[in-house]
């Protein structure tokens, strides 16, 4: 049941086994120890957050580490992160970080850039990118592969840690009878096949997980797949990112955002045309399909372009997220056999981002009607998840973005490009699991 304007709205339950097809396990057992920004509704809020988790941990013993996630600037007033000054008088010398609700990008303390290595004369990474002031200074703010390294900066947790937050990923994921694992950590199979062997009676999982390493990690996996892989998790194929994200202006698109960075006007591509071909090669020789991360419309066509050269004999190749699809792109995906794995979620929390950075594609905003008019059929080749722990993993929010495209909050007129809503049925079918 959800809210639509001050009136209740019923979602019929479905009478099937539901599957998450996009989710992040560890990251998710992991978040739940995190500074959690989800609610600020400023940078101040930010840093108010900082101090308060800071003094906690002080009474609680030495703090090594300040690590916090789900920060949506796009929503608060004004729309600007702490600055690097603000950020460093609460935390002083404590290594700290605030990550992006997406996941690719993140504010970091002088001490977190010192740990990873960044300053003024380090150059940006490849496929990544530091703010910097007029002087050359880094801000504080980084994407996608400088993030990321900085990410690895952070002492790993203990092997005994990491279990506990697996096994509480997997149990936050209980009501769904199996679970995709996205960007698998190389140990995560081992891992997951332990919990389930140790699970008790009265403990709630779900039934089956499948594992996509990343495609650099994939040799590692399948050293190690005969040794874990049984009825309950398995390996499913390989994944590679081709682009960030909307929020963060990296999503590859074929026209400039609107408010683009001026370095990178129409986002940030993270494989060339050769690289994504070379990919595909590389998973169709290990008999796996690959799932690729691609949210501009630029970076699903260049996966399509890609699939259609090379030509893979291996079935379940998969996008993931396809937020844009440009028109003559939508048919390509029956045609080619390719899995529209997407997110309709995160329509509730991107509106006014869409309407900000891309006025000039609305219209084609997860174009789910014309997926299915176009030869698509819900729950296999396309198929609904959440990417938890970027948003909740509620099946519901993704029947209403798909059903209403809108927030409760907001009036009918205001739904976004509402000829591609689909019904109820239609939208439940896309979580169901083939062939149940």
């Amino acid at each position: 049941m959800s809210e639509d304007g001050g009136r209740r709205v019923a979602i019929a339950q479905p009478s099937f086994p539901i599957r998450e097809s996009h989710a992040h396990v560890y990251q998710l057992g992991r978040s739940l120890g995190m500074i959690e920004f989800s609610a600020c509704g400023s940078a101040a809020e930010v840093l108010e957050a900082f101090a308060m988790r800071l003094a906690q941990q002080r009474q609680d013993g030495e703090v090594t580490v300040l690590l916090g996630q789900g920060a949506r600037p796009e929503s608060w007033e004004p729309r600007a992160w702490p600055t690097l000054d603000e950020l460093d008088r609460v935390t002083g010398k404590i290594p700290a970080l605030a990550w992006c609700f997406d996941y690719h990008a993140l504010l970091a303390n002088s001490a977190m850039l010192k740990l990873a290595g960044f300053g003024r004369s380090t150059p940006d990474p490849p496929g990544g990118m530091l703010e910097r002031d007029s002087a050359g200074h880094p801000t504080g703010l980084v994407f996608e592969a400088a993030a990321l390294a900085v990410w690895h900066a952070v002492p790993e947790p203990s092997p005994a840690q990491r279990n506990r937050d697996v096994r509480e990923g997997l149990q936050q994921l209980a009501g769904f009878a199996e679970v995709h694992d996205l960007k698998s950590q190389p140990w995560l199979g081992p891992v997951v096949a332990a919990r389930f062997a140790e699970q008790a009676d009265t403990e709630a999982m779900p039934e089956r997980c499948v594992l996509y390493p990343l495609l650099e990690d994939l040799d590692e996996v399948l050293a190690t797949r005969k040794a874990w892989e049984h009825d309950r998790v398995r390996l499913g194929g390989a994944k590679v990112f081709v682009d960030g994200t909307l929020n963060s202006r990296t999503a590859w698109m074929l026209e400039p955002f609107a408010d683009g960075r001026p370095e990178h006007p129409r986002g940030t591509p993270m494989m060339m045309p050769s690289e994504i071909e070379e990919a595909v090669r590389q998973c169709d020789a290990a008999g796996l399909p690959m799932a690729a991360h691609a949210i501009g419309d630029a970076a699903v066509r260049a996966v399509l372009d890609a699939i259609e050269k090379v030509q893979p004999t291996t079935p379940g190749f998969r996008i993931e997220h396809a937020e844009i699809i440009d028109e003559a792109d939508v048919p390509r995906f029956a045609e080619l056999g390719v899995i529209a794995s997407v997110q309709p979620c995160h329509l509730l929390s991107d509106i006014e981002v869409l309407r900000t950075a891309l006025p000039h594609c609305l219209s084609r905003v997860l174009p789910l009607r014309e997926l299915i008019e176009a030869g698509c059929v819900p729950g296999e080749s396309l198929v609904f998840g959440s990417d938890v722990p970027i948003v909740r993993a509620d099946p519901e929010d993704s029947i209403l973005a798909a059903t209403t495209r809108r927030r409760t909050d907001m009036p009918k007129r205001e739904a976004l490009a509402p000829e591609q809503a689909l019904t109820q049925e239609e939208a439940w079918e896309a979580f169901r699991i083939a062939g149940t």
